[in-house]
């Protein structure tokens, strides 16, 4: 699923709605978002896991700018988002980290 994006009005900000399918991490517990807008926290941002199977969360981001960030299933792996606006490979890693762009 892709993110949700609701530009506001009244503000620079940005609603943003991340999600993970269950097809993703079908076995996952929890899900924590982790990136450059909370200094890569592995537990601040937890996904909310829904009936269907699908983890959700909704984040106010401040528009003109585009943040890294990935997925911490279970504490342990680290997935990418399947419908990021982008990808870029992540400082001395050999691996991609996704992007969003507001």
């Amino acid at each position: 699923m892709p993110i949700k994006k609701k530009f506001l009005k009244s503000k620079p900000v940005c609603k943003c709605t991340f999600s993970v399918p269950k097809e993703a991490a079908p076995e996952a517990e929890r899900i924590a978002l982790v990136g450059e807008f909370n200094d890569w926290a592995e537990d601040e941002l937890i996904l909310k896991k829904l009936k269907s199977g699908i983890f959700k969360i909704d984040v106010d981001l401040p528009v003109g700018n585009k943040y890294q960030y990935r997925y911490l299933v279970d504490g342990e792996t680290w997935i990418n988002d399947w419908e990021a606006d982008e990808y870029v490979t992540a400082p001395g890693m050999s691996e991609e980290n996704s992007v969003v762009a507001l």
